[in-house]
Order: structure tokens, then C-alpha cells, then sequence
């Protein structure tokens, strides 16, 4: 019986170790990394563009010609969404979305080399990332702590606060020297549970996710084979995507566990799955490879998938040399938003002082306008005089709840709001989206310095004219 016992120990362990030779053989098998660095010219000793003048200007406008219509009237409060000096000179931003355990710290970790390093992202079978994770550049490694992030101004992530200090302790930092970082943050994220409330989470994970959503430059929203299913978290996070179909990337992730014709089956379920999701004529690029540092496994589309993560970095590398652009372009759409607010609150003003009398109760008046707004052309009328899109107009709802923290007698018409010095919101705002932005898209891509116009040299001494007030 002794001897049988022993014999049957000794099989356990010949067994256990040929098990752990043979994931050690696997396991050392690191995939080339070289062609990483060739598309995203990692290797070669040029230095990024320097773009400080640029993005000088580019604060300079905002700050001038955008932000006092904003303050004015109270953008913030209709779409929560203020621009600091840290957003508009940060780098591009990448981020990572999907289920749980699809692969996203393995992909980081892989672009950035990270493997059995110190700082390498935690990955596993199971959900491992219950924090939102920024990797960034910086000239040491260390961790820094969600409230740190928060309270540091030159950083863009200082409007974070307002989700609460129990988001701030699922926010961490990673800094780390790296010549992707220097051009490019990933942020990585909780992975998608749909048996988990949000509110189980103790912060607005939504509202959250937004917030990034908003600020990313490219959206990489990561599958693997086993988790095509779309559940109600899932469907609430594409529905936040929406309107940033150009920004988002599916990346259907391990696909090397796959033989071809399994994969094809795949890739035609995920896009059933999604295809109730995404309600665009031209749906988004999917990428099918495997994303992590070891080699794809034997008798699969090695080529393919070698192809498909090329193309992705190259995707990736767009983005990176796209970036003055992509922050002109974003924050001419911001000051567009802004100055269609402004007209349809100034909308409102007149309206209200039209519809009021002397035996007028006030309160009963603006109900009626901001419950009925069709019935007085508030809309209408904006489309009508400032050659705006209808599909830009915000929802007429949005306006109810707007008043209802901020009275319209709050607000002063747009007519009252020049001054000799200043001038007038609406020239100053119209005047950066129409010729300021433009000029500083064309200076940039001819490849000149960007400088003050010839107004803000010399004052040009002209008395701005008011185009609401009456003759």
C-alpha cells in the first residue's frame, strides 16, 4: 500500500513538472517586437514636433474668443464639459473599453514592452483592473495616486474631481520614460461586468467613462472570442459612444486560439452582436490578432494577424502626428456647441421679455416657452438666422433642465453683451471659428509659425459693431 501511495505521488509530480516545462517553453517564446517600433518611428532619434507656439495660440483663442460666451451662459451647466489649459496642451489620448479579461493590459503591455517588468499592467483569467489606470510619460517610474492627479492643474485631469473622492481612489497614474508616451496616454479601464450594478461600484462608472470617452482621440474597444455577448452595461457604453464613430477601433483580441474557420464564424457573430449598437452607414474598423508578448500559436493566420496589428499601429501613428490638428479641430467643434447655446439661450431671453406683460406671471410664461419651445420658433429661428445645422442643435429637453437650475432672467440678451473694449461675444466667437481656427489649421500645416493677427498686434482701433442692437 506504501509503495503504491509513493508511486502515485511520484506520477503526480513527473506530471506537474512536465506540465510547468512545457508552459515555461511556451512562455519563453516572446514574440518580435522590432516592427512596433519601425511604424511608430520608436527607433529612429528625431524628435516629436514642437508645437508649444501652436497650442500657445490655440489656449490664446479659447480663452479670448470662446470661454466668455461659456461663462456667460453657463455651458458647463448644459453639457458638463470644461476645457482646461492642461486638456488643450495634453498629448493624445488612447483608450481602452470592453468586457473583462479580453486582453486590454495585455495590449498595453505589450505596446510599451512592459513584460516582467515592474510596472507591467496585472493580468489574468479573472477581472483584474478595478481602477482606471493612466500610463504616461514622465522622467522616472512611480505611481501616482488619483488625488494627486486631481489636484495638479498642469495635468488635464483636474475635473475628475467631481465624481467624488471614491472614484479618486480607483484613479491611479504610471509615469514612466518611454518614447511612445512621449507622444501618446493610455488610459486603461475596469472591464465591463453585467452582473455588477453600477452603483455597486460607489462612483458613477457611466458618467465616468464619459468623461473619457469625450477627451479620447482613439477608442480601442476590445473582444475576445468567448465574449461576444452584449448585455445592458454593454449597450449603455455604446450608446455613450455615439457621435464618436470616427474615434473607435473593435479589436476582436486572441484570435490565434482559433482555427480559420471558428474565427470567420467569430468575426460574423461579433458584428451581428454590434450591429444593433452602431447605427452608421460605414461601421467602425475591426483589427483581428492576438495583442500580447508571445508568439501566436502553431498552424494559425500568422501572416494575417502580423498584417492586422500593423495596420493598427499604423492607425495609432495617425493619431500621433495628426495631434495640433485634432486639438484645432476639437476645440473649433467646442466653440461651435458654445455659440449655438448662446443663440438659443439669448432665444429664449427675447421671448420671454415678449411674451411678458404687466399682469404676467412669469413663471407660468417661461413654462409654457421652455415646455412648447416649437410653438414659439426658438429653434427654428436659429437655423434660420445663423446657417447652422439642425443635426448640431442640442436636445430641447436638456433646455428645461437648464432653466430650472439657472432663471432666465439670469441671463442678459445678446444684444447687452459688448462692450467698447471688448466687443461683442457673438463677433469674437464667430470670429475664431470662421477665421482665427482655420488660419492656425493652415499655418501648422504649411508648416508656419503661428503668430498674433494683425488685430491683436496693433488693436486695428475699430469700434466693434453690435449687429443686435437696433438703428
Amino acid at each position: 500500500m506504501k509503495g503504491t501511495v509513493s508511486i502515485c505521488c511520484l506520477l503526480s509530480l513527473l506530471l506537474l513538472q512536465a506540465a510547468a516545462e512545457e508552459e515555461e517553453d511556451v512562455s519563453s517564446v516572446l514574440r518580435d517586437r522590432s516592427h512596433i517600433d519601425e511604424t511608430l518611428r520608436l527607433a529612429t532619434e528625431e524628435k516629436a514636433k514642437d508645437y508649444a507656439a501652436a497650442l500657445e495660440r490655440l489656449r490664446k483663442i479659447y480663452h479670448t474668443s470662446i470661454k466668455p460666451m461659456e461663462q456667460a451662459y453657463k455651458y458647463n451647466e448644459l453639457r458638463q464639459h470644461e476645457i482646461s489649459d492642461g486638456e488643450i496642451t495634453s498629448k493624445p489620448m488612447v483608450l481602452f473599453l470592453g468586457p473583462w479579461s479580453v486582453g486590454k493590459s495585455s495590449m498595453i503591455n505589450y505596446l510599451l514592452g512592459l513584460k516582467d517588468s515592474l510596472y507591467q499592467l496585472y493580468t489574468g483569467a479573472e477581472p483584474t483592473t478595478s481602477e482606471f489606470t493612466v500610463i504616461m510619460h514622465g522622467e522616472k517610474i512611480r505611481s501616482v495616486e488619483g488625488i494627486v492627479m486631481a489636484a495638479d492643474s498642469s495635468r488635464s485631469f483636474s475635473p475628475l474631481e467631481k465624481f467624488g473622492q471614491t472614484f479618486l481612489e480607483k484613479l491611479i497614474g504610471i509615469e514612466m520614460p518611454h518614447k511612445l508616451l512621449e507622444r501618446v496616454t493610455f488610459v486603461d479601464t475596469p472591464g465591463i461586468i453585467e452582473n455588477r450594478k453600477q452603483q455597486e461600484r460607489g462612483y458613477p462608472f457611466n458618467d465616468v467613462c464619459q468623461w473619457f470617452i469625450d477627451r479620447a482621440d482613439l477608442i480601442f474597444v476590445v473582444f475576445d472570442p468567448t465574449k461576444l455577448d452584449v448585455g445592458l452595461e454593454l449597450e449603455m457604453l455604446f450608446r455613450q459612444l455615439k457621435g464618436r464613430e470616427s474615434q473607435i477601433r473593435i479589436i476582436l483580441n486572441k484570435a490565434d486560439n482559433l482555427a480559420t474557420q471558428d474565427l470567420m464564424r467569430v468575426y460574423g457573430a461579433l458584428f451581428w452582436s454590434l450591429a444593433p449598437l452602431i447605427n452608421v452607414t460605414e461601421p467602425p474598423r475591426v483589427y483581428v490578432s492576438s495583442f500580447w508578448p508571445y508568439d501566436y500559436a502553431p498552424d494559425t493566420s500568422r501572416e494575417l494577424f502580423k498584417r492586422e496589428e500593423i495596420s493598427l499601429l499604423e492607425d495609432l501613428n495617425q493619431v500621433i502626428e495628426n495631434r495640433i490638428e485634432n486639438k484645432i479641430a476639437f476645440i473649433r467643434q467646442h466653440g461651435i456647441r458654445v455659440r449655438i447655446h448662446g443663440l438659443l439661450v439669448d432665444r429664449y431671453v427675447q421671448t420671454f421679455k415678449e411674451k411678458m406683460s404687466f399682469f404676467s406671471d412669469p413663471e407660468l410664461v417661461f413654462k409654457e416657452i421652455v415646455d412648447d419651445p416649437d410653438k414659439f420658433y426658438i429653434f427654428k429661428s436659429i437655423l434660420a438666422k445663423t446657417n447652422v445645422s439642425k443635426f448640431d442643435l442640442p436636445n430641447r429637453d436638456a433646455y428645461r433642465d437648464f432653466f430650472g437650475v439657472n432663471p432666465v432672467t439670469n441671463f442678459k440678451a445678446m444684444s447687452a453683451q459688448c462692450s467698447y473694449i471688448g466687443g461683442c461675444l457673438l463677433d469674437k466667437i464667430e470670429r475664431a471659428i470662421t477665421n482665427e481656427l482655420p488660419a492656425l489649421l493652415s499655418s501648422i500645416n504649411s508648416g508656419k509659425q503661428p503668430g498674433l493677427s494683425s488685430c491683436e498686434a496693433t488693436g486695428c482701433g475699430e469700434k466693434p459693431k453690435n449687429r443686435y442692437r437696433k438703428n
